[in-house]
């Protein structure tokens, strides 16, 4: 008798879409509750593998330095821009993989067949996540069936 994963796996085989696998990336565990728009803290803490905590307080940290203008201060808990999470992924030895230009028009969906193997942290519009060897890891499934375009994404050079 098969399992309902196997069922799984055998839809998805060869078809490009992207398979989900929820994770708070360790929010609960750290205490937190309720909704968060936290989704770069959780994604950076799956992808690199460390304790939400951790990747919260960084966050927080280098978000102090930020130049603001009219716009607010980043928050582990409310967003948080892309150049404070950037540093953060860098000082940490990760590089970006560039997948859009602008004017050229999507070249790579969220799915698994145009993604690496290995953990990334991969950019979407308004959205961050991380997914595991081809296996987004989050609190809901952003793949728009596989069909949304990916910006960037992050791995450990």
């Amino acid at each position: 008798m098969s399992t309902l994963q196997d069922f799984l796996d055998s839809a998805f085989a060869g078809s490009g879409a992207i398979q989900f696998q929820y994770d708070d990336g360790g929010r609960s565990d750290a205490g937190y509750k309720g909704n968060a728009d936290d989704c770069v803290t959780r994604a950076i803490a799956i992808a690199t593998q460390q304790d939400y905590q951790t990747v919260y307080d960084a966050l927080n940290l280098l978000a102090q330095s930020e130049r603001t203008g009219k716009r607010k201060v980043s928050s582990s808990r409310e967003g948080v821009y892309r150049v404070t999470w950037e540093k953060y992924l860098v000082s940490l030895g990760w590089v970006r993989v560039n997948c859009m230009q602008i004017g050229q028009g999507c070249k790579v969906h969220l799915n698994a067949s145009e993604l690496p193997a290995g953990r990334l942290g991969v950019q979407v519009s308004r959205h961050l996540c991380a997914v595991v060897d081809g296996v987004i890891h989050d609190t809901h499934d952003p793949s728009r069936d596989g069909s949304r375009c990916v910006y960037g994404y992050y791995v450990n050079s």
